[in-house]
């Protein structure tokens, strides 16, 4: 496996080393794989690796926090993640678990903004076993009131443990004042308000469901050690009687932003001092060299080996931490730099030396080199992070949800190729300006 991918990863890095890019033809993606749509909607994408024994599952439902348009029903994406565990008919949430167990089967969940995944990993010989589990409680997920009102309690436990972090109530904040109309204003956990009532919305949760848990909103992708003609015909067997029935939800666009917006959160408890610059961004679209151009600067400017944190972490010494997020989001994103500051007084000096970087990347062409070197290390970081069923399937999950498809990958790479110094610096002037920006700072009650 690992002398497989090594030899894919030279002829990546060759293939890119020209910096007016890789061909669009080229392909990144070392595995070959078979996709198919089945007659209900459902996309099937399986990934054979040679990795004898082992497979990983995911099923992708192209649904997270960003669907949830009703007023009052946030948080409901991240409350399926919860109830899909729950039991049908035929296996009881014990029935499930004992079976995943005996089998030696680990599984878990997760939610973002745009996608809710469930995946396992487990041995060969029971991917029929597994998908017959998996088909069934996608099919079939029933619980009673009394079940969805513990978990909806469960669920609200789960929300004030995450409230005493203060990132946490940073990130709550920043996203309620960045956004006036998109569902990106209420983080995936939702809007506290509405996850309080949630115990009183079992009708609803079951509409939610059967709305959004449909064949032709999710994807399956099986990736290690199968056959595909075999696997294929087990899906078939096991999800052909699945009924479509998506409707996409209206989901509002988020106006443009005509000005700064800032903010100061007293968070109840002790912390150093947090500040967090966020900039409107563009959906993930590989075809937007404006956007990719920002996803290399976000390295380029704020990245490990960046001269912004050379100076404020190890010469000045006046911060604890930094970090930057420049997301891929069906929609539009927020592109946030953060840094966790010493001492109080130093917060504006920090958000400064943020402006003042955005500001020269707008002014000064990047070096070639370095921007050529941050190319390579990043075909290399993504190719050496394929090595094993899961962690194929965890790098694609977030591709899939926004695309439909795997394709996606290499038409995004081939555009990292394709970035000048002077697509830096464009993009630096699109999307890094007062008019886009939103600042939040967090101190603590406590000092």
């Amino acid at each position: 496996m690992r002398s497989f991918l090594i030899s894919a990863l030279t002829g990546a890095l060759v293939a890119g080393g020209n910096l007016q890019g890789a061909s669009a033809n080229a392909s990144i993606f070392p595995y070959r794989h078979s996709r198919e749509a089945l007659p209900n909607g459902l996309t099937v994408i399986l990934i054979p690796m040679e990795r004898p024994g082992l497979v990983a599952y995911y099923t992708i439902v192209r649904t997270g926090s960003r669907d949830e348009v009703e007023p009052g029903k946030s948080g409901f994406a991240h409350f399926f993640e919860h109830m899909m565990f729950r039991g049908t008919p035929k296996y009881s949430s014990a029935a499930y678990e004992e079976v995943l167990t005996r089998i030696g089967a680990s599984h878990n969940a997760y939610t973002t903004d745009d996608l809710t995944a469930y995946h396992l990993n487990f041995a060969k010989e029971d991917l029929e076993q597994v998908m017959e589990l998996e088909s069934d409680r996608f099919q079939n997920l029933d619980y009673s009131q009394p079940v969805f009102q513990t978990e909806a309690g469960a669920v609200y436990g789960e929300y004030r443990k995450n409230v005493t972090s203060p990132f946490f109530v940073l990130n709550e904040k920043l996203q309620d004042l960045a956004y006036d109309v998109h569902t990106y204003k209420h983080t995936t956990m939702g809007f506290e308000r509405d996850i309080k009532i949630m115990p009183q919305q079992y009708v609803y949760s079951r509409s939610f469901f059967h709305r959004f848990y449909r064949p032709d909103n999710c994807v399956l992708l099986i990736t290690g050690d199968v056959d595909p003609k075999t696997t294929f015909d087990l899906v078939r067997k096991y999800y052909g009687g699945w009924k479509k029935g998506y409707t996409a939800p209206a989901v509002k666009l988020e106006p443009p932003q005509k000005g700064e917006r800032a903010a100061e959160v007293t968070y109840p408890g002790k912390t150093l001092p947090i500040i967090d610059v966020a900039y409107k961004g563009d959906p993930f679209d590989p075809r937007n060299k404006d956007y990719v151009a920002a996803l290399l600067l976000d390295d380029l400017a704020f990245g490990e080996t960046s001269e912004l944190r050379k100076k404020l972490m190890l010469k000045e010494q006046r911060i604890q931490s930094l970090s930057s997020g420049f997301p891929m989001n069906r929609d539009q994103p927020l592109f946030e730099i953060a840094s966790m500051v010493k001492k109080p007084d130093d917060v504006a000096y920090v958000r400064d030396e943020i402006y003042r970087t955005l500001e020269e990347f707008k002014a000064t062409p990047v070096d070639p080199d370095r921007l050529r070197d941050l190319k390579r290390r990043n075909k290399y970081d993504f190719l050496m992070g394929l090595d094993t069923p899961d962690a194929v399937a965890a790098k694609l999950a977030c591709y899939i949800a926004l695309s439909g498809d795997i394709a996606v990958v290499d038409a995004l790479y081939a555009q990292f190729d394709a970035i000048t110094p002077e697509d830096i610096m464009r993009a630096a002037r699109k999307y890094f300006t007062p008019e886009r920006r939103t600042v939040v700072v967090v101190k603590g009650a406590q000092s």
